[in-house]
């Protein structure tokens, strides 16, 4: 059986349709909170952070990519875990830096830290999200690639 053959009428394409329907909210949320100072720099004519640029950057990819997978072709592809990887570590990056920033900052009224707080925690559901989908297509791949024969090389496992 080829990798992917019947994953529209499966579970598990009721299963990753879920999870990056999930992926998209969350990379929509943090594009919208990490907005919010980019949109103040832009008002106030300055440059933009490239921390808060990296961070609605990568939200922007996570949401674009979770729309692309929700077709069933590209759920398909034999290395779409490699992707999910990668976006994985970008949303690592992106946690570790702003966690280094704002998780011990006392917000005492101050509803813009009280923001970033929560942006943090955000960045954090969506780091073990895409860590969730990328070990789950790579546990899939390998349950459903074609192998072949080691004597011949010709036969179908």
């Amino acid at each position: 059986m080829a990798f992917g053959a019947g994953l529209t009428s499966s579970k598990s394409y009721l299963f990753f349709s879920i999870l990056h329907f999930l992926s998209f909210v969350f990379a929509l949320t943090v594009c919208g909170l990490y907005g919010v100072e980019l949109d103040r720099a832009r008002k106030a004519d300055r440059h933009a952070d490239s921390k808060w640029v990296f961070a609605v950057v990568v939200g922007g990819l996570s949401a674009l990519s979770s729309i692309l997978f929700c077709i069933p072709f590209i759920l398909r592809f034999a290395f779409k875990w490699v992707w999910d990887f990668i976006l994985f570590i970008l949303w690592v990056a992106v946690f570790g830096v702003f966690a280094d920033m704002y998780i011990h900052e006392k917000p005492e009224g101050n509803n813009d830290i009280r923001r970033m707080k929560h942006a943090i925690w955000v960045d954090l559901v969506n780091m073990l999200l895409w860590l969730v989908i990328a070990v789950s297509a790579l546990a899939y791949w390998f349950k459903h690639r074609e192998t072949r024969s080691r004597v011949t090389a010709r036969a179908i496992v």
